[in-house]
């Protein structure tokens, strides 16, 4: 049974990362985003405060928030924070929040696939007290959405494997300790063909293009990544060899978007909740919207809407989140959550720039960073259109049909 009511816990931890938002965050977000960058004494002061992105939802976490309430029982709820986290963190500013320290999108694989020995090996660097990243390296120049259609292969040779492709749109991957890539032994394989790799930093044949320039979420880094005889040692195989012959790779792949996925969605809500409420208290301190004014209960209205969208977007991420903890299949929800988030947050948005007027569209106010930002939440972890395509599929198939 999902529990929509939050634990004493979780709300404490939502109130805790809500005050690092508002008090560390958002004052140097602008700042930041005019500067392309998220200054390094916030990230540091951040992992010191412990808020990093290893906070955020891992598929094979047990976290718990303490003995439970009452007679409520202890459940694993990694997944449930993690969106709690990235909606907090987001209303502060997206770009600060991806660019956390932590494994980011390359941990989840790395702890569905990894063995024992990867695992330690990988995912211990990041108890070392000075930031470090990990990324997650799939998109390439023609395969984005249609993760089936990488190009860059992967060969065999010795005791090392040969990679040679380009990834882009990687977040992160440039300062990143280790990028998972991957890759495959044979295009024409389509996803049977697929491995996944951790190529670490300063690997041989491995090298980092441009630091791409975007519209929005400018201060985060998103990188091109270039592989040129790039010779990975066979231990970097995720899981082993073994674990290929029933199309492991693509199933991290899509297994890792069920666990992020939701996590994108709460991002969304955070960016759109911040317009709605930056929105709502502007036009409070401004306008008397009881009185009976034609043009005052368009605006209310529009706000209403407003709110009402964000909250059912933000109902579908913590359903999506916590089927993941309970180890319910969730692919579809977790689809339906970011398909939706990042619709009604969009509009939430361009609702904000339309009833502000003037000051929805000065480069020096938020709402206009908030109306760039937001459109790659439509887009990253596979776009709206991808996501319905996806629903549709997984309710045909309940009816044992095929789309």
């Amino acid at each position: 049974m999902i529990d929509f009511e939050l634990s004493d816990a979780q709300r404490n931890i939502q109130q805790f990362l809500h005050w690092v938002a508002e008090s560390e965050i958002r004052p140097v977000s602008l700042e930041a985003d005019e500067a392309h960058e998220v200054p390094m004494t916030l990230l540091r002061k951040l992992k010191e405060l412990g808020v990093t992105m290893d906070a955020l939802p891992g598929p094979t976490s047990s976290a718990s928030a303490g003995s439970g309430d009452g007679d409520r029982p202890v459940e694993r709820q990694g997944n449930r924070i993690g969106v709690l986290a990235a909606e907090e963190l987001a209303w502060g500013d997206a770009a600060v929040a991806i660019s956390l320290p932590g494994a980011g999108l390359g941990g989840p694989p790395v702890q569905m696939m990894g063995t024992p020995e990867q695992k330690e090996r990988f995912l211990g660097i990041f108890k070392d007290p000075e930031p470090r990243w990990g990324a997650y390296a799939l998109t390439e120049p023609e395969a984005g959405s249609d993760v089936s259609g990488i190009r860059t292969t992967c060969r065999k040779d010795g005791d090392h494997w040969v990679l040679n492709g380009t990834k882009l749109f990687i977040t992160n991957g440039a300062r990143a300790s280790w990028n998972v890539v991957f890759a495959t032994v044979d295009p024409t394989l389509g996803r049977a063909g697929h491995r996944v790799f951790v190529v670490e930093k300063g690997t041989r044949g491995f090298q980092v293009g441009r630091i791409l320039d975007k519209m929005g979420i400018r201060a985060s880094e998103t990188a091109e990544l270039l592989f040129q005889d790039c010779r990975v040692p066979a231990e970097n195989l995720l899981g082993g060899e073994e674990r290929y012959a029933q199309r492991e790779g693509f199933k991290a792949a899509m297994q890792t978007f069920d666990v992020t996925r939701p996590t994108v969605g709460a991002m969304a809500v955070g960016i759109g909740r911040a317009a709605f409420e930056y929105t709502r208290d502007r036009l409070r301190q401004e306008l008397d919207l009881s009185r009976p004014i034609p043009r005052y209960g368009v605006l209310a209205e529009r706000l209403t809407r407003m709110e009402r969208e964000l909250q059912a977007a933000r109902l579908l991420v913590w359903q999506a989140a916590s089927m993941a903890d309970q180890r319910i299949p969730n692919t579809k929800e977790a689809s339906m959550a970011k398909a939706y988030a990042g619709t009604v947050a969009t509009r939430a948005c361009a609702d904000a720039v339309e009833l502000l007027g003037a000051a929805g569209v000065r480069h020096d106010r938020w709402v206009e960073k908030w109306y760039r930002d937001i459109k790659v939440f439509d887009i990253f972890e596979g776009t709206g259109q991808v996501q319905r395509l996806v629903v549709a599929r997984r309710l045909f198939e309940q009816l044992g049909l095929r789309v």
